[in-house]
């Protein structure tokens, strides 16, 4: 009996290896399946008879390994965006990244199907894709001047990866622009650091890049410590996941558990009733019942959705921004011994008030938006699970194709959402900090 490990993700990781990955707890198999019937076994003798034929009549001569691993590899991704197959080495590397340092470009990718080209989900902030300017939504067509049309996910990944310090060339397609951009990443270490924060005057501000093994000791360390900077007159707390494509799901748990006494945080529903999962706070709010904000945007994925859309259905945060991306799914990985392992969509995750997000996202109770800067006006940087080719279908809520603006200002000035935010601390606006709960309860 294989052991399996449930997580939730949102694409692959560019480093010196290349996955993103949300560990949440180790589990066996209940070995539940149903019986393949005698037309199944006829389809196999098809792959079979394909296979050989493959083999036996192609212009140059294939080797099997790579044949079955692509063979399953696309079983698995025409399943749904975050499915796949992950190869031995790429296994082995995936669980560097946790740790929160490696080698590469520091973006999360996903493969468009639509155009057959890498697609950026995320650059992470401060890695030198983010600054050389690589932006969510951006496609990429070629490396160092050659095609990458048609490769696997994978495939495109390992050609990304190479020694620290040597130079990448992206070509990048960008929706609007009129022809491609060329962009030079100097490979480095990643070092993600996952929170940082600072004092705002009267408010502390905390940022989440994204969701790793010290995630939640850093939110801890931030709250502390701003708290006793600023003392008596905090007014409260920011809590900004903007662009954070998600992370360790025990992590977005014990996050959203820092800010709540009580009740559910999140439930994950598999197909077999028996697999359902649900998560609790613990007591102790932290920050000992001071107004938060939630900032979020269409680069809010997964891990960053858990922990938003549980503050927002316990009334505990006001939720301010632009809808976030829709990823509502979770992922297993299930080690294939010395033959790597396999990513499958197992379940999906609810809020505490029974929501599924999944090609939805969290919508914001206040709509803020961030302005573009000239240079990206009329560029599509929105981005959603719904527009991505086969994603897995929500069933109940409405899906939001169109999604949200993934834009994060650089300069600090420039960040108007941040802006709204400390001015409804400060009693400045003149929205509620909680709006009417448009569900019907929440469970405590």
């Amino acid at each position: 009996m294989f052991r399996k490990v449930s997580l939730l993700i949102v694409g692959m990781m560019v480093g010196a290896f290349g996955v993103s990955f949300m560990s949440q707890s180790n589990f066996v198999s209940n070995g539940q399946a149903e019986a393949a019937s005698p037309n199944t076994y006829r389809q196999l003798h098809l792959f079979g008879d394909v296979f050989e034929r493959i083999r036996s009549d192609y212009v140059e001569e294939p080797k099997d390994k790579e044949l079955i691993e692509a063979a399953i590899n696309g079983m698995l991704t025409s399943l749904d965006p975050h499915s796949s197959y992950l190869s031995p080495k790429t296994f082995r590397d995936m669980q560097v990244q946790t740790r929160g340092e490696f080698g590469g470009l520091g973006i999360e990718v996903t493969l468009d199907k639509k155009s057959g080209l890498v697609k950026v989900v995320s650059p992470i902030a401060d890695t030198p894709a983010d600054k050389a300017g690589v932006l969510a939504g951006d496609l990429i067509s070629h490396l160092d001047g050659k095609a990458i049309r048609g490769l696997a996910l994978n495939e495109a990944v390992e050609q990304m990866r190479g020694k620290v310090k040597t130079p990448l060339e992206l070509t990048i397609v960008r929706e609007g622009a009129k022809k491609p951009v060329k962009i030079t990443v100097v490979r480095d270490i990643i070092k993600i650091r996952s929170v940082r924060g600072r004092v705002e005057d009267d408010v502390a501000y905390i940022r989440i890049t994204q969701f790793n093994e010290q995630t939640v000791d850093g939110v801890k360390a931030e709250i502390e410590r701003q708290s006793k900077e600023i003392g008596s007159k905090l007014k409260g707390f920011v809590l900004d996941v903007r662009n954070n494509p998600g992370g360790l799901l025990d992590q977005s748990i014990a996050v959203s558990d820092v800010f709540l006494d009580k009740g559910e945080i999140v439930s994950t529903r598999g197909r077999h009733a028996d697999e359902t999962q649900r998560f609790n706070a613990r007591s102790g709010d932290l920050t000992k019942g001071k107004p938060v904000i939630v900032i979020i945007n269409g680069g809010s994925a997964s891990a960053s959705e858990i922990v938003s859309g549980a503050l927002q259905d316990h009334r505990r945060a006001t939720v301010i921004g632009s809808r976030s991306f829709g990823k509502g799914s979770v992922q297993t990985i299930i080690p294939l011994g010395a033959n790597g392992a396999v990513r499958l969509t197992t379940a999906r995750y609810y809020t505490p008030s029974g929501r599924s997000i999944q090609a939805k996202g969290v919508s914001p109770d206040i709509i803020v938006d961030q302005p573009l800067p000239e240079e990206l006006k009329g560029l599509d940087v929105n981005r959603s699970e719904a527009s991505l080719p086969r994603h897995l279908q929500n069933g109940v809520e409405k899906e939001e194709e169109k999604g949200s603006s993934a834009y994060f200002p650089r300069d600090r000035k420039d960040d108007k959402q941040l802006d709204y935010a400390l001015d409804l601390l400060r009693g400045k606006e003149k929205h509620a900090m909680f709006p009417p709960d448009p569900s019907n309860g929440v469970p405590n």
